[in-house]
């Protein structure tokens, strides 16, 4: 496997190398890349959100259904901490790759918008996003800044039209992935010549089938975060330290 050095030496430098040569590059972003930005990721040992709560009970959808008020609980003032985050240096790499050519889109397995703030234009979002919350009824949609107006006295969002339960339109457990964001993905990375997967453990699926894609039909995978992920192997460059410090390298050793 290469790049097993830090990523001030040969390993942000080979990748990229693997960037200017490649014709077509992907990333595949998780949440590691928005933990420098302050929101924590699932699975980090002491500080991921799932150790700390059982999913079933707060990010199933039988349990907004079945206690909408206890589940707007907890979303309510998660969504109104995740809307004043604000992008980092690693979003913005890959947005400057964008710029540059160099990069096709990014698809996210992240709810955060962060990805659009800091300027990226293609971005398929796998899992939904925090932007809008949807009524179950009929399908009204309110804004991330109009939800906190839908709240009846009982702690739940409720639809000013048709007065149905409101749920924000991100993907649930439980639930299927949007069809067309998951179709796109699928098409840019089984297009791609390189698939950079950054700040995501790759065990999450059907997500983390996409490298399976790339490397399916001959182009090479790329892994930029910490811990270790199914592909560690099969990578053509492994990164593990920080996002931002190995990203920025990538960006300098770029020119």
């Amino acid at each position: 496997m290469a790049g097993k050095v830090g990523a001030t030496g040969t390993a942000a430098a080979e990748l990229a190398g693997l960037l200017r040569e490649s014709a077509s590059t992907v990333a595949l972003t998780g949440a590691g890349i928005s933990v420098p930005s302050g929101i924590p990721d699932f699975r980090s040992p002491g500080t991921g959100l799932w150790t700390k709560l059982d999913p079933m009970k707060v990010a199933h959808i039988d349990a907004f259904h079945r206690d909408t008020a206890a589940f707007w609980s907890y979303y309510r003032p998660r969504f109104e901490t995740l809307g004043d985050k604000r992008p980092n240096p690693a979003h913005e790499v890959l947005a400057e790759l964008e710029r540059r050519g160099m990069l096709d889109g990014v698809v996210t397995q992240n709810i955060d918008r962060l990805h659009t703030a800091a300027g990226s234009e293609r971005v398929v979002e796998v899992h939904g996003s925090i932007a809008t919350s949807s009524c179950t009824s009929c399908g009204c949609t309110y804004r991330l800044e109009e939800v906190d107006d839908l709240f009846d006295e009982d702690g739940i969002a409720t639809c000013r039209g048709c007065m149905g339960k409101v749920k924000p339109d991100v993907v649930l457990f439980g639930e299927y992935l949007p069809e067309d964001a998951m179709a796109e993905a699928q098409r840019l990375c089984a297009g791609a010549d390189m698939l950079l997967c950054v700040g995501s453990s790759l065990e999450v699926y059907p997500v983390a089938g996409l490298p399976e894609l790339t490397l399916a039909a001959g182009g090479r995978v790329a892994v930029v975060t910490q811990g270790p992920t199914p592909y560690d192997s099969r990578a053509a460059v492994r990164l593990g330290g920080d996002v931002v410090a190995d990203l920025g390298a990538v960006l300098a050793a770029l020119g």
